[in-house]
């Protein structure tokens, strides 16, 4: 989770440096609008400022645009992460199912889950405070009641069950 919340807060801290840039650019393009339209209320219309008013136009372009693309970029990251949010909920409750399925007992659903997500045995026995061998023993009667042989045909009994099933023509684990 501390992964999750530095991320959240890196992601946030962007939001905030490109809207305050936007309302920087925003100033400077009023300003500079501002300023054409009194030079042209002055002096009248020149070269100089044709091209001082293109470039007060291409700022307000750029603003307006940079402003949509904010928007349009911040919402896409909202529908993913509520994709990823719903993915992951979806596994929570297939392992789950699973683990029900399998008739795992607490130690080993336990077990079982910290070895999907990587830990090692050494890992998983010091969380557990238990020793390697107990460990081991429940990870053999984990395989044994999935029908696997090891950590890798576990994880992929999960990825089948996500992607709806095995591939046809691919030899299904257990």
């Amino acid at each position: 989770m501390t992964g999750n919340s530095s991320g959240v807060g890196r992601k946030d801290g962007r939001t905030t440096i490109l809207a305050a840039l936007l309302v920087i650019q925003s100033l400077a393009a009023i300003f500079f609008v501002g300023d054409v339209i009194a030079d042209l209320s002055l002096v009248g219309l020149d070269l100089h400022l044709v091209f001082e008013g293109a470039v007060s136009l291409a700022l307000v372009l750029g603003v307006v645009f940079g402003g949509f693309e904010m928007r349009r970029t911040l919402e896409r990251v909202r529908r993913s992460e509520a994709a990823v949010a719903a993915a992951s909920g979806a596994l929570g409750e297939v392992i789950e199912t699973q683990f029900d399925q399998w008739r795992l007992t607490p130690a080993e659903a336990e077990v079982a889950l910290l070895a999907l997500k990587g830990f090692d045995i050494a890992e998983i026995a010091a969380f557990r405070n238990a020793a390697a061998g107990t460990v081991r023993a429940q990870l053999a009667r984990v395989y044994a009641k999935a029908g696997v042989s090891n950590r890798a045909q576990l994880v992929s009994v999960f990825i089948e069950e996500l992607l709806g099933g095995p591939i046809d023509g691919a030899e299904t684990v257990g």
